[in-house]
């Protein structure tokens, strides 16, 4: 028999890293403040009446043209390595797989994000993931260089995603088998075996549609925002919340092993109660033959 999956999914900035992937490396080189590039992206959204996503990804092209910067994928992607995780991050992912395995069930890790995929790409974390969904460019063929958004994800468009995991349809252009029904036994991965990790109000629309499916969410917060992430749990929108630190024996991953170890109890009581009713139907039809 199948070994059950259960599927994790984060956020990445402020999740997975300490603030913005973009203010590491990429706004540094244009000579500019993290603050000064946001705004131009803010000003950009309210001259436009563009959605915030587009507009930060038009900014990061509109600025790389005038610093004479090549914005092409593998530029994008050497970005990664800049980046600064929050403690714990870069173990956590063998941890977390080793707890699965030791308890009979897999854990598969997703990235969700409305940041620059070509740079989580380019991250030390990124093969531990088995896909990462994030906003992406279309490349000119001859200069290589960025010419228009390819994929942008605001912060509701990240909840097609959760049911792309569960149905297992992880390309982004499949739409037909992910607008099927799909009955809970059949799905790659069942809501109530998902757990989804953000920094909180930007994810909320996933930390809510996760928790009313029956799945888990964890809101993170670095200390100084406690006060922002607090109100989440006395409005019900996540399960927990819980300070952004995935060390060994940290309160995060205490919640998570037992999240998983719940998980694969409830799995193992389903397959014997499945199991006992095969055999009483089976009974009752032999009975009946006789």
């Amino acid at each position: 028999m199948a070994k059950t999956t259960i599927g994790i999914m984060y956020d990445f900035d402020k999740t997975l890293c300490t603030t913005d992937m973009q203010n590491y490396d990429f706004i540094p080189r244009l000579d500019m403040e993290p603050e000064e590039f946001w705004n131009k992206a803010s000003i950009t959204t309210k001259k436009y009446a563009m959605d915030k996503i587009l507009s930060y990804m038009f900014v990061m092209i509109q600025e790389c043209k005038k610093k004479g910067i090549a914005l092409t994928e593998e530029y994008l992607n050497s970005l990664g390595g800049s980046i600064v995780y929050y403690r714990g991050v870069q173990t956590w992912f063998d941890r977390i797989n080793q707890f699965g395995e030791s308890l009979g069930v897999n854990v598969e890790h997703y990235i969700i994000s409305s940041g620059t995929k070509e740079i989580i790409e380019g991250s030390a974390i990124a093969k531990y993931f088995k896909k990462i969904y994030g906003c992406k460019f279309i490349y000119d063929p001859v200069t290589k260089e960025a010419v228009w958004p390819g994929l942008a994800i605001n912060y509701t468009q990240k909840t097609q995603y959760i049911f792309r995991i569960s149905k297992g349809t992880l390309d982004e252009v499949e739409e037909e088998k992910l607008n099927m029904e799909i009955k809970d036994e059949k799905r790659a991965i069942q809501y109530r075996n998902m757990i989804y990790i953000g920094d909180g109000l930007t994810d909320i629309p996933c930390m809510q549609l996760l928790k009313d499916k029956g799945g888990k969410s964890i809101a993170l917060y670095q200390p100084q925002y406690i006060d922002k992430v607090l109100p989440l749990v006395d409005d019900g929108r996540v399960n927990y919340v819980c300070a952004a630190d995935y060390s060994t024996n940290s309160n995060l991953e205490k919640i998570v092993k037992l999240m998983i170890e719940n998980m694969a109890m409830i799995e193992t009581l389903k397959t014997k109660e499945d199991k006992q009713l095969q055999t009483i139907t089976k009974l009752l039809g032999d009975k009946n033959d006789n």
